[in-house]
């Protein structure tokens, strides 16, 4: 990767995280780092993997996710100041970013990080994919020998985990080994991430300093796709894009979808 290239992004990244109230253009952002726009758009892409416009929602979700933990009565004021005009564009973003309204994420994040301290010394036990079915791609994780903590996999439609992936699981205790089986047909990129435990909720929800993990290529699954792949955690990079999605929740509806198949 080219390191002025890597500079560039992120000093723009500082400069919007700076502005987050703004309306914030690509051609802003370029003169600010000294490109042309065509080109710093095509630089940030390289770098991160999504567009400008794509990183900016990220880090506006990523930053009201944070406003609610600290001051949730002030929702008004959290949306004006990460540049929301309305209560009503901000709830949609919001709850299509994270999963659930912002109302709803502040008042289960208590509960959630209780539901998922459960597992510091509590086998996993997810619903099993069919090892025979086709497309199949096993995923072997690769972490720190100090790491402890939930490891969350997922093949995503877009190169950041700003929604439900395709199909997800999470691994504990020193389980490093995932299969997905009979995917939907198409292009996926296979992503990761490490949450340390934490006796703080907020440590759960805001991920700035979880491992990251991201195959690097995206991945083509068709009707005959049968891969094993290793995907390695490293400790996150300036340039790494929010994880907003709300990875507790996906766990808490992946075990009661195990519930549910039992019934």
């Amino acid at each position: 990767m080219n390191e002025s290239h890597t500079e560039a992004v992120e000093k723009a990244i500082l400069y919007m995280k700076d502005r987050l109230n703004e309306d914030i253009t690509s051609r802003q952002l370029a003169d600010f780092v000294g490109y042309s726009p065509y080109h710093f758009t095509r630089v940030f892409k390289s770098v991160t993997g999504i567009t400008i416009r794509q990183y900016l929602s990220a880090l506006r979700i990523e930053s009201g996710k944070s406003h609610l933990l600290k001051e949730p009565s002030l929702l008004v004021k959290i949306l004006y100041s990460i540049g929301f005009s309305s209560m009503g564009s901000f709830h949609t973003r919001f709850k299509q970013f994270v999963g659930l309204s912002p109302k709803r994420f502040r008042s289960s994040s208590e509960s959630l990080h209780s539901y998922v301290s459960q597992y510091e010394s509590t086998p996993l036990s997810l619903p099993q994919e069919q090892e025979s079915l086709l497309p199949r791609i096993e995923c072997h994780i690769k972490a720190p020998e100090s790491f402890r903590g939930l490891i969350f996999v997922g093949l995503f439609p877009r190169p950041v985990p700003d929604q439900k992936p395709i199909a997800g699981t999470a691994l504990n205790l020193r389980n490093r080994t995932c299969q997905f089986s009979g995917i939907p047909h198409g292009t996926y990129y296979l992503l990761a991430a490490g949450i340390p435990w934490s006796l703080n909720p907020r440590d759960y929800f805001l991920l700035d300093c979880s491992l990251r993990g991201k195959y690097e290529t995206s991945i083509l699954v068709d009707e005959t796709t049968d891969m094993n792949l290793q995907l390695t955690l490293r400790e996150p990079l300036p340039f790494d894009p929010p994880i907003v999605i709300n990875l507790p929740l996906l766990l808490f509806e992946k075990t009661n979808e195990k519930r549910n198949s039992a019934k």
